[in-house]
């Protein structure tokens, strides 16, 4: 739903010139323009122009320079038309190649002084067509001699054929005849009228040249030839043929016979249309009604493909003239079409007796749009404009060239969308689309009408009689709408302006979507030839509107102004001003006096002022260009007023001030300003969601360039390929984007809705957002969590505007599964609760129902007590309600709360509405209802699983049940409730002691032995000290209790036979010592556990030097051995690492690769490896096709992804994570070493001071581990050197498992010495004996 305007146009003027065509010299920004005139000696001179671009489209281009003559023989084949065929600037050799109609080729260096031209070669015969493929590399020509001849770009000829030849190419269609009308049944009259072929006179138009033309495909394989074939007989006239060749000159296909085809001819440069135009309505013409003509596509095979229809009854230049009216049939021909480079835009050539005219044609759904039309100037003579060459730039996409006689026209237009920017709540959203005469309206607001339909179609024509210096048309150029109410602005470019009054209806219902009315239709009367291009329409007051039209001279420097003032119907007067500059911009919407110069900056402009004053600016010049407001943040700041534009290269800017602009988005395709968001689409086919309010954050960056991501606080979301925006609807919170086939789709993205409900949020409207949060399926804990606590204290509003029972019920549901607190939602709960209650118990007893088992934990009672409630004050309404409370909570749950509440009616009732088989329920009701009241309860609660209050209950049924409660707590563990109930009581130390012997049960003989101790059983509680080997507390109670000396002795070998075996051997010395009178196992336990100097003082204090050598001497040596035995193990430990890691740190220069795994990729993990290519799912079985085998087992489970964590860093041998596991090992070495230099240091003194054997082991032991000390600190060294490398900067840590992998992948090449410090060992000090060291 896009139009195209005009942005750029510059005029240059050759006088005394007949210009005929034109070349481009991308390389240096450059185009040359060749003029024609006839000497005396029947020749033709050429001159050759150069127009210098360099400096820019927004520059004016250079003046003509004459930098080539040449002339050449007039042609035969068309004396009186423009004798260059084709002017071509071939990029690899700097040379101008001009192909004559005479039959020269005459190439021009442009590299040379003088430009000097030179014959390259001559067809005696003349050239009726060329053509250059669009890699310069192959020109195709049609001689005299109708030969098609193809030559390189040095011009060898390397394939030449006849042009009219019977086959019909390679590409021969085969018809076997199904469907055809020869196998059809025809009645009487047999099969001989069947095959007889159809009586079809072929001929050319009247209008036709004769001429054959030459057209090449976008990409140079293939190139198309239309020409008149030679007359067989009287009954087949000539007509037109194409014929498709490829680039070695091979016929590929035919065209079909076509009626009425013309000589124009142009191929698509996306490749999929031949386009000519055909004639209706004569003899030899197209079948049709007279008048009618098509522009009619042709498939590369030569089948016909569709057309369209020109608009030939709005053209303003068809007039018949007497002196020529046998010129031209109709009073028009199509003279020439053409594509520009991007394939949007075709541009049809119109000659009419009138002057001539070019017609802007576009696609969109299928649907063809007249979307523009250009008027030929008119010269100063009372002749028509006339426009002799039409060409679109190579790279340029909407660049285009024509050329008069006289002068050069270049045009540049841009995609313009015409949009209404009505403010909320008179948001129409209405938009405009171009289509010749007519305006195709449709308010988005209302309708969703897909184009090319419309909501309504506005004819508009300007008025003949108000003549003009520019010849008029019947497109307009622009059309605007008025900010402030429903009025439209259409200008046309000669000056004529119409207001109308649209009347749209804004909200659904009968009645007409559209009542239009004109207001007012003038035209701007200016003496030079002014071109008018853009309007903006403004509503001053009751029925009065002011109009600005930005227009330029074809001569003048600047753009010009002419403000309207308008009341009523007429025109209060008109004031004419120029801008400093030429093509300029002016901005509409709100916007006034606000210009855009061609350089990008934004300025404000006045007469009276008579200064640009300005006020933004952008690297380059915007399009679409929309100021916005900043709201200021707090009291003290200020509104900032932003200007967001959007370049053709795609970056959408924003910009402040004169000298400060910044990037948002470097890959946008359309955006726009609604509900507080700058909404732009990208090339990566989502719509972001921009807050204006966070836009000054961008200015707070030092860098110009866009942010290499969006912002997390930008919203996004995905859209369908190729979607731009077409319009935004703040009122309905509507986005309508087109898809790039033309069709529509509207969405409601959330950022939209959640603003307008934002809005109604804050002023309390909370019905209209509780709709629009049903409608857009947004949760409705939104209006909760915009602001709660206000919330909380307007829910009397809040039910007052909606009083809907079913709509309280559902906002109470949701708002009990939202994320508040616990504590929150009861609040609010309990407010509706007391709100309700208020206003009518018995109307809104479903909503207090609601409100009561929403909360977390469901407060089930309160419900049921509201039914009892009920039941005695209006029965009527509790059987709905206990339905309804059924549906909202299981019948089960309900049934087992109504029991916990002891009411059996109630029980009865619930279980009734719930359907539940009485033969389930009565008989145990009937059996609790025999039982007295606590016993009563305590078998309900029982049954509800509440042990607690069942043992409560049971303690309250008399002492004649405590056996059943003591076994009622053996169940279900409830010693802690039981000792609280039974506390002070004669049963407290039963309980105790049960307690007791359940915790001795599970083990806990600490606690058991506390316990038991509480409860005066002191033998339980020392068989619980015993097992618990709290030998001090046993002894202690032993000897309160008075148990006899053997048994204390027997008890203490136990105990010490205990602690050994869990390695307490000093304890275990100390018990027998004490309790058990032995020395000798004292000693013997003491020597086990190393404690050498504790079992000599024992020895000594007790007299007893024999067990010196029967104990302690052994116990040494075999001490030191076992030490010895430790020290060989680390050592042979600690050779092999270093071996490997020498190892490992070789192979990590030499192959890296391989040492790192680059062959194993994280971002391949869940990629599936096998492909189903070989068995694609077909029509039948695409809904039955299961995934491979290999699918469903490639991909990665959570169990499996947590296997693999583990296995990163375990130190298989051959990974990379092998060198960081022998360094995390070798310090776990270190760290056993030096627990083994404790034991060495405790262990040497002994040595020393007894035997020599002994003053020999110890030696020889302190030597060992001195040795490997040694050893182990070199290894250490070795191992932990490194080469000086800068560090790297600490990272924020990855959550989730691919970023994890991916962050360990990524760590694989760091050095493993930065992850695992350096062991220190020098931890243990001293542990030699000196005295042996000086020995």
């Amino acid at each position: 739903m896009r139009n195209l305007t005009l942005i750029s146009s510059w005029d240059s003027p050759i006088p005394r010139s007949n210009i005929t065509a034109t070349a481009f010299d991308l390389d240096e920004n450059v185009i040359y323009v060749s003029s024609e005139r006839n000497n005396l000696d029947g020749e033709v001179e050429i001159d050759l122009w150069k127009i210098d671009q360099s400096q820019g489209l927004d520059k004016a281009p250079s003046t003509p320079e004459l930098v080539s003559n040449f002339h050449t023989v007039i042609s035969s084949n068309g004396p009186t038309t423009a004798q260059t065929l084709s002017l071509r600037f071939l990029a690899e050799t700097r040379q101008i190649a001009a192909i004559m109609r005479g039959g020269d080729v005459i190439m021009i260096s442009t590299e040379l002084e003088g430009s000097p031209s030179d014959v390259e070669g001559t067809f005696e015969t003349g050239i009726l067509a060329a053509s250059w493929n669009p890699d310069e590399s192959v020109v195709a020509i049609v001689t005299g001699e109708r030969k098609l001849i193809l030559l390189t770009s040095t011009f060898d000829i390397f394939s030449e054929a006849p042009l009219y030849v019977e086959e019909f190419g390679e590409d021969t269609p085969i018809n076997v005849g199904w469907g055809s009308k020869q196998t059809q049944f025809h009645g009487s009259l047999g099969k001989s009228a069947a095959q007889a072929a159809p009586k079809i006179k072929m001929g050319t138009s009247p209008d036709d040249d004769n001429l054959p033309r030459i057209s090449w495909r976008g990409d140079g394989a293939y190139f198309v030839v239309s020409s008149l074939s030679p007359e067989k007989t009287p009954d087949t006239p000539t007509h037109r043929t194409l014929r498709i060749y490829d680039r070695q000159g091979v016929l590929q296909s035919t065209s079909e016979d076509v009626a009425g085809l013309e000589h124009t001819l142009i191929w698509r440069p996306s490749g999929n249309l031949i386009m000519s135009t055909q004639r209706f309505g004569f003899e030899g013409g197209g079948a049709g009604r007279e008048g009618r003509h098509d522009v009619i596509f042709f498939e590369r095979n030569g089948l016909r493909h569709g057309e369209f229809s020109l608009k030939v009854d709005q053209l303003s230049v068809k007039g018949k003239r007497p002196d020529d009216a046998t010129d031209r049939k109709w009073g028009y021909r199509v003279r020439e079409l053409a594509w520009n480079s991007d394939s949007t835009v075709l541009s049809v050539w119109v000659e009419g007796n009138d002057g001539d005219v070019v017609q802007f044609w576009t696609m969109g759904n299928y649907h063809w749009y007249l979307k523009h039309e250009i008027a030929a100037p008119t010269s100063s003579s009372s002749k028509p404009g006339q426009f002799t060459s039409l060409s679109w730039h190579p790279e340029i996409a909407l660049h285009l060239i024509l050329t008069t006689t006289s002068k050069m026209i270049q045009r540049v237009y841009s995609w313009d969308s015409f949009v209404s920017q009505s403010s909320p709540p008179n948001d129409s959203g209405t938009v405009a689309v171009l289509d010749g005469s007519s305006i195709l309206l449709t308010p988005f607001r209302s309708q969703n009408v897909p184009p090319p339909m419309s909501s309504y179609q506005l004819s508009v024509s300007p008025d003949l009689s108000l003549k003009s210096p520019i010849p008029a048309h019947s497109t307009p150029v622009y059309v605007t709408f008025s900010p402030e109410n429903d009025a439209l602005g259409v200008l046309w470019e000669h000056g004529y302006v119409e207001i109308w009054s649209l009347k749209t209806r804004l909200l659904p219902g009968p009645g007409k979507i559209m009542d239009p009315s004109k207001l007012f239709e003038e035209i701007i009367h200016e003496s030079k030839d002014t071109r008018w291009r853009q309007v903006a329409v403004r509503l001053n007051g009751p029925d009065s509107y002011s109009v600005t039209v930005l227009g330029t001279g074809p001569d003048s420097p600047t753009d010009t102004i002419a403000l309207l003032r308008v009341k009523g119907s007429n025109m209060d007067s008109i004031h004419k001003f120029q801008l400093p500059s030429r093509n300029c911009r002016l901005l509409t919407g709100s916007v006034v006096d606000t210009y855009q110069g061609p350089d990008g900056t934004i300025f404000h402009y006045t007469e009276e002022a008579n200064i640009a004053l300005p006020v933004a600016r952008f690297p380059e010049f915007c399009i679409h260009v929309h100021k916005i407001v900043i709201p200021p943040t707090t009291p003290e700041t200020e509104e900032h007023v932003l200007y967001v534009g959007l370049a053709k290269s795609g970056k959408l800017y924003a910009s402040k001030s004169d000298d400060e602009s910044r990037t948002m988005s470097k890959n946008t395709t359309s955006f726009t300003i609604a509900s507080g968001f700058v909404i732009f689409t990208t090339t990566l086919h989502e719509v972001v969601f921009a807050p204006i309010a966070l836009l000054s954050k961008l200015f707070e960056q030092t860098d110009a360039a866009a942010p290499k991501e969006i912002p997390p606080d930008w919203p996004t979301r995905k859209v369908e390929r190729g979607s731009r925006i077409v319009v935004a609807v703040p009122s309905s919170m509507s986005l309508v984007l087109q898809m790039p086939r033309g069709n529509l789709e509207t969405i409601n993205p959330r950022p939209l809705v959640m603003e307008v409900v934002k809005q109604d949020l804050d002023a309390g409207n909370y019905r209209k957002a509780f709709f629009a949060c049903r409608k857009h399926r947004i949760d409705l804990n939104v209006i909760v969590d915009h602001d709660p606590e206000a919330f909380a204290e307007r829910i009397p509003s809040f039910v007052e505007q909606i009083p809907e029972v079913e709509h309280l019920n559902l906002f109470l549901a949701l708002v009990g599964r939202g994320s508040h607190s616990p504590e929150f939602i009861a609040k609010c709960c309990d407010g509706f609760q007391v709100e309700l209650e208020k206003r009518d118990l018995v109307k809104y007893v479903n909503s207090i129902l609601t409100a009561h088992v929403v909360k977390t934990p469901p407060d089930h009672e309160a419900g049921l007590a509201l039914l009892l409630r009920l039941r005695e004050t209006d029965p009527s309404v509790v059987e709905e309600a206990v339905k309804y409370i059924i549906f909202l909570v299981d019948a089960n749950q309900l049934f087992d709360t109504a029991l916990g509440m002891y009411d059996f009616s109630l029980v009865i009732m619930i279980a009734q509405h719930a359907q539940k088989d009485p033969r389930e329920y009565l008989p145990f009701l009937r059996e609790l209802r025999a039982l007295d009241k606590y016993y009563q309860r305590f078998r309900i609660d029982d049954h509800l699983k509440r042990y607690e209050k069942a043992l409560r209950n049971l303690s309250l049924a008399g002492p004649e049940r405590f056996e059943e409660a003591v076994a009622y707590v053996e169940s279900h563990q409830l010693y802690e409730s039981a000792l609280a109930i039974w506390k002070g009581t004669e049963q407290y130390e039963d309980i105790l002691n049960s307690y007791g012997d359940w915790l001795y049960e599970r083990r806990e003989f600490r606690e058991a032995a506390s316990v038991f101790v509480e409860a005066k059983r002191t033998t339980k509680a020392m068989y619980a000290h015993e097992k618990s080997l709290a030998w001090q507390e046993l002894f202690d109670l032993a000897v309160l209790d008075g148990m006899p000396e053997d048994d204390i002795v027997a008890m203490g070998y136990r105990v010490a036979e205990d602690l050994a075996s869990k390695k307490r051997h000093a304890e275990a010395g100390r018990v027998l010592l004490d309790y058990c009178k032995d020395i000798r196992e004292a000693v013997i336990a003491l020597v086990q556990g190393s404690a050498f100097s504790e079992a000599r003082r024992i020895i000594s204090l007790n007299g007893t030097p024999e067990l010196l050598e029967d104990v302690v001497h052994p116990a040494l040596l075999e001490s030191r051995v076992q030490i010895s035995e430790d020290i060989g193990e680390m050592q042979e430990q600690i050779r092999k690492q270093v071996a490997r890691l020498r190892e490992l740190r070789i192979k990590k220069i030499e192959e890296p690769d391989a040492f790192y795994g680059m062959e194993d990729d994280v971002a391949l993990h869940n990629v599936d490896v096998m492909t189903d290519v070989s068995m694609p799912a077909t029509a039948f079985t695409r809904y039955t096709v299961a995934p491979t085998s290999a699918s469903r087992s490639s991909r990665r489970t959570s169990r499996s992804k947590r296997k693999m964590e583990r296995k990163i860093g375990s130190g298989r041998k051959g990974t990379v994570d092998e060198e960081e596991y022998l360094l995390k090992s070798i310090t776990k070495l270190v760290e056993k070493f030096a627990v083994t230099k404790g034991e060495v240091r405790s262990l040497l003194p002994h040595l020393f001071q007894f035997t020599d054997e002994h003053r020999e082991e110890g030696s020889k032991l302190q030597r060992e581990v001195g040795d490997f000390e040694q050893e182990i600190q070199e290894a250490l060294d070795e191992i932990w050197a490194r080469p000086p490398s800068a560090e790297g900067d600490e990272e924020p840590e990855q959550i989730g498992w691919a970023a994890r992998m991916a962050e360990i992948e990524k760590r694989k090449a760091i050095n493993p010495l930065d992850k695992v410090p350096k062991p220190d060992l020098s931890q243990t000090k001293d542990w030699r004996v000196k005295l042996m060291v000086h020995k």
